[in-house]
């Protein structure tokens, strides 16, 4: 550990969208932020080549160049953003309490407000096809990506209500959706699945499941299998969406912050303030409804004010 503990007014785990929204506010208002950026520096919004529907980006911007934008505007204003990985945490529980953290097992930090931004993590299939093409062709998302696949034959993976929301939206843009179920039956509600049935450009594939994401840079198609039969089939698209849910980055704070079943942050009413004082938690972390990084970026806006406010009512 090291022999001197740093004591700062703002301290931000994770970036992206919402951590550097809130460490531009945090910074304006004097609050002299810290960020740590986390293992991967700008969040999911690095793996998206394309982004189209970011307000203030009139002809669209890169995944990461428009997450460099953000921290080069956080540092303008006199944020400290710090290459790191929260491993350990001990928050108070008092008003006006201080709060401790350690990074990288081996650096003691000392905050008067917590700003989490850590984020959601999408769940993928896994097989190395997959994983090479995310960003030329793969997605988890179909509201950020959807509009580049307009006219197009593309394919969702998954049975639950986001499964049957991604392919219900995409069915507005593409020409043909094709929804991959691995079982015999779906999770959606039953009004999900009436949608479904009711769209006519939608198909669904019971037993369904995807061998391998075929194509070079970008995808050219899919190698199913029907996990019954065992029979394989090519399906010739342009687009895969894994609809297979997310998993929120709040394993650290387990039994310390107030979380739902799945394990997102609790935030109370209209504000980011956690269970515990000084603590607030903004973006992916906390929402499991939107996922934007237009609406992660208000929340983190909304954790600064929340900051700012609880330390001017210490004074």
């Amino acid at each position: 550990m090291s022999d001197t503990i740093e004591r700062i007014k703002c301290l931000i785990i994770g970036s992206g969208p919402a951590g550097y929204t809130a460490a531009i506010y945090a910074a304006r208002a004097d609050l002299q932020p810290v960020m740590y950026t986390g293992m991967q520096p700008g969040g999911q919004l690095t793996t998206t080549t394309e982004v189209d529907n970011f307000p203030g980006y009139p002809d669209g911007t890169d995944g990461n160049a428009m997450m460099m934008d953000l921290q080069k505007q956080a540092e303008r204003f006199g944020t400290q953003v710090r290459f790191g990985m929260v491993t350990a945490i001990e928050l108070s529980k008092e008003v006006g309490g201080i709060h401790k953290v350690t990074v990288d097992s081996k650096t003691e930090i000392e905050a008067e407000t917590v700003v989490i931004s850590t984020g959601a993590t999408a769940k993928y299939l896994g097989i190395e096809s997959e994983q090479r093409l995310i960003g030329g062709g793969v997605s988890a998302c179909a509201t950020c990506d959807g509009f580049f696949y307009k006219g197009q034959d593309v394919v969702v993976v998954g049975a639950g209500d986001t499964a049957a929301e991604e392919a219900t939206y995409l069915s507005n843009i593409c020409k043909k959706v094709t929804l991959l179920v691995r079982k015999d039956y779906m999770r959606a509600s039953k009004a999900m699945q009436h949608r479904v049935d009711k769209t006519e450009n939608i198909t669904v594939m019971y037993n369904t499941e995807i061998e391998e994401v075929l194509g070079e840079g970008v995808v050219e198609g899919v190698r199913v299998i029907n996990n019954q039969s065992k029979e394989t089939k090519v399906i010739d698209v342009t687009g895969v969406f894994i609809a297979i849910g997310h998993t929120p980055n709040t394993k650290m704070f387990n039994g310390v912050l107030d979380m739902d079943e799945v394990g997102y942050l609790i935030t109370k009413g209209k504000t980011t303030k956690t269970n515990l004082p000084g603590v607030f938690a903004c973006g992916d972390v906390q929402d499991k409804e939107y996922r934007q990084a237009v609406t992660a970026a208000g929340t983190g806006c909304m954790a600064a004010l929340d900051s700012e406010r609880y330390l001017g009512a210490l004074l």
